[in-house]
C-alpha cells in the first residue's frame, strides 16, 4: 500500500466521497459513535462538514442536533466545531473542549461522565441506545479490508461493531509505521460469558493488528490528510518539580523497604505538566527497565522511550505535543516494537490494573481533610473535564496516587478544603497525596490520623491554620468522632470564594 493511497480494498475504494456527501448520511437525532482519545486519531473532515451542515439547517429553521459517543475528549474539529454549531445534544464519556464545557454548564447539553473501561460494556449491554453511526480514523485499509488503526484506539472496535452503518476516514497524515503497533482484542464478552482477560505482563499481546469490520455496514469513505492536534505542555515549573520530586522520594523509600521492586510497577499517568514533571524526573532516577501501563503516552514517556530507561509503554492513545509527535512519526518503526495501543476497555480493565500492579498517578481539583478527591467539578457544580480514567485506575491500583498544587487561582483557591464539594474518588482509594510541601502516605491511617497528615504535609501554609481550627472544632463539637464534621461550615471556603472571589478567612478561621 502507498503512502499517497492508504485504501487497499477496492470496494472501498469505490466508496471514497466527500466529506459534506458523508456527512449527508447522518440524521438528525442520530447517535454517532465517533474515534478520538484526547486529541488523537479523531475524524477531523466529516465533522467539520456536519457541523456547517447543522449551522446551515438551523438557520433554515430546521432544527439539527445529535448524539455523540467517543472514547474521551478529541479535538477542535469535532467537539468545538459541533458545539460551536449547537448541534450536540447529549454527549459521553468526557470532554475537555471550552466551547462543549460551556454548553454543559449551560444546561445546553446533556453530558454522562463516565469511567472510561465502562463506556464499551455499557453499549454492549444495550444501556445507551442503539448506536446508529460509527465515525472512525484509521492510517489505513488492508486489501481484505482490515482497518489500521491512527493513534488511539478508544472504543472504535466496538463503535465498529455495534453501528448500523460506518464511515470512515482515512488519514495519510498518520504514519505508515503505526501498521502492527496495536493490540485489538476481540475475547471479551458479556456475562455469563465472561472469561478472564490472558494478559499478565504490559508486554504482552493477546489480539490483532487491525480493526474486523463488517464493510457491507461502510456507506462511505473520506481521504484526509489533516494532522493531531494536542496541546504543546508548558516547561515544569517549580511547583510541578516540588511534586515531581516528593514523589521520585517516596518511590526510592518503597524500594529501600522491599515494598516495591527495583524497576517499579507498571506506571500509569494521567496527563498535565505535573505529570510530564514526574517522568521527566524519572530519567534521572535510579529505577530501570521501567514499564507503563496506562492510558495515553506522553511527551514524557516518549522521552523515556528514547532514553531506554522505559523498556515498553502500554496505553489507548498517543497524547503528543506537536514536536513530540513530529519525533514520533519519524521514528515510528523504531518504537513499534516498544509501544502498544490496545481498546480503553483493556487499557483501563479494573481486572488488569490489579493483576499488574500499576502505580496509578493522577491530578485532581481539589482533596478533603480526610482523603476524599473531586476530579471533576469546580465549587461543586461546574464540570470542568471529567473523571476520565482515574477511577479504573484508583480504585485497583497497587498504589494510588493523586497529585496537585496546593493552591489554584494565584493563592485564592485552596486545593485541600475541610470537605470536597463533589466526590469522584472516595478516602479508601486514596492511597497517597501530594503537593509543593509535601507526600501524605495515607495508607493504614484513620480519618482523624488522615487529616492531621493532609493538612501538616499538603495544604498551603496559608490555609493550614484555618484548617486546624476547622478540624479542632469538629472533633469537639460534631455529631460524631470518627470522621469530624461541622456541617453548617463544611462548604463554607467555596461559599466564600464564590461570593468573595477567595477562599482566604478574614479572621484566620474556617467560618
Amino acid at each position: 500500500m502507498s503512502a499517497a493511497h492508504r485504501i487497499g480494498h477496492a470496494g472501498l475504494r469505490a466508496r471514497v466521497m466527500s466529506p459534506e456527501d458523508a456527512a449527508g448520511l447522518i440524521a438528525s437525532g442520530s447517535t454517532v459513535g465517533m474515534s478520538g482519545f484526547t486529541g488523537s486519531g479523531y475524524p477531523k473532515r466529516v465533522p467539520l462538514a456536519l457541523a456547517r451542515r447543522i449551522e446551515a439547517e438551523q438557520a433554515a429553521g430546521r432544527p439539527f442536533r445529535v448524539r455523540i459517543w467517543t472514547g474521551a475528549s478529541t479535538g477542535p474539529e469535532l467537539d468545538g466545531a459541533l458545539a460551536k454549531a449547537d448541534g450536540i445534544e447529549y454527549r459521553l464519556p468526557y470532554n475537555s473542549d471550552p466551547i462543549a464545557r460551556e454548553k454543559i454548564n449551560s444546561g445546553r447539553m446533556h453530558y454522562v461522565d463516565m469511567h472510561l473501561s465502562q463506556v464499551a460494556p455499557v453499549a454492549w449491554q444495550g444501556f445507551l441506545g442503539p448506536l446508529d453511526t460509527a465515525l472512525v480514523e484509521v492510517s489505513g485499509i488492508t486489501e481484505d479490508g482490515d482497518l489500521i488503526p491512527s493513534t488511539s484506539v478508544g472504543n472504535n472496535k466496538t463503535w465498529l461493531e455495534r453501528a448500523g452503518q460506518v464511515i470512515l476516514e482515512v488519514n495519510r497524515w498518520q504514519s505508515e509505521a503505526l501498521h502492527g503497533m496495536h493490540d485489538i482484542y476481540y475475547g471479551a464478552a458479556l456475562p455469563p460469558n465472561r472469561v478472564p482477560i490472558p494478559l499478565v505482563r504490559p508486554d504482552q499481546r493477546i489480539g490483532q493488528p487491525t480493526f474486523r469490520c463488517d464493510l457491507d455496514k461502510v456507506v462511505a469513505v473520506v481521504e484526509t490528510d489533516a494532522p493531531d492536534r494536542n496541546q504543546p505542555f508548558s516547561t515544569p515549573d517549580a511547583v510541578a518539580e516540588a511534586i515531581a520530586g516528593h514523589l521520585l522520594a517516596f518511590f526510592r523509600h518503597e524500594v529501600a523497604r522491599g515494598r516495591l521492586p527495583a524497576s517499579l510497577l507498571p506506571l500509569q499517568s494521567g496527563v498535565g505538566n505535573v505529570a510530564n514533571a514526574v517522568l521527566a524526573g524519572l530519567m534521572d532516577a535510579p529505577f530501570d527497565t521501567l514499564t507503563a501501563y496506562t492510558e495515553v503516552i506522553q511527551d514524557g514517556m516518549l522521552d523515556l522511550l528514547e532514553s531506554g530507561k522505559l523498556s515498553l509503554a502500554s496505553a489507548t492513545s498517543l497524547s503528543l505535543s506537536p514536536a513530540a509527535v513530529e519525533r514520533f512519526n519519524r521514528d515510528a518503526a523504531r518504537f513499534r516494537d516498544r509501544v502498544i495501543l490496545r481498546p480503553q476497555e483493556i487499557s483501563n480493565h479494573p481486572e488488569l490494573v490489579r493483576r499488574l500492579g500499576c502505580l496509578a498517578m493522577n491530578g485532581l481539583i481539589e482533596a478533603d481533610i480526610y482523603g476524599n478527591v473531586n476530579s471533576t467539578h469546580v465549587m461543586g457544580s461546574r464540570i470542568q473535564n471529567g473523571i476520565g480514567g482515574s477511577g479504573d485506575f484508583a480504585r485497583n491500583a497497587y498504589v494510588s496516587i493523586f497529585m496537585t498544587p496546593s493552591t489554584a487561582k494565584g493563592g485564592a483557591i485552596s486545593a485541600i478544603v475541610p470537605k470536597v464539594s463533589h466526590v469522584d474518588h472516595i478516602a479508601q482509594d486514596v492511597q497517597v497525596l501530594v503537593t509543593e510541601h509535601g507526600l501524605a502516605d495515607l495508607r493504614g491511617l484513620a480519618p482523624r490520623q488522615r487529616a492531621r497528615a493532609i493538612i501538616d504535609t499538603c495544604a498551603h501554609p496559608d490555609y493550614r491554620p484555618a484548617l486546624v481550627d476547622y478540624l479542632e472544632r469538629a472533633e469537639a463539637g460534631s455529631f460524631g468522632g470518627h470522621t469530624p464534621t461541622l456541617l453548617g461550615e463544611a462548604f463554607a471556603w467555596h461559599r466564600r470564594f464564590i461570593e468573595t472571589g477567595s477562599m482566604r478567612p478574614a479572621d484566620g478561621g474556617a467560618r
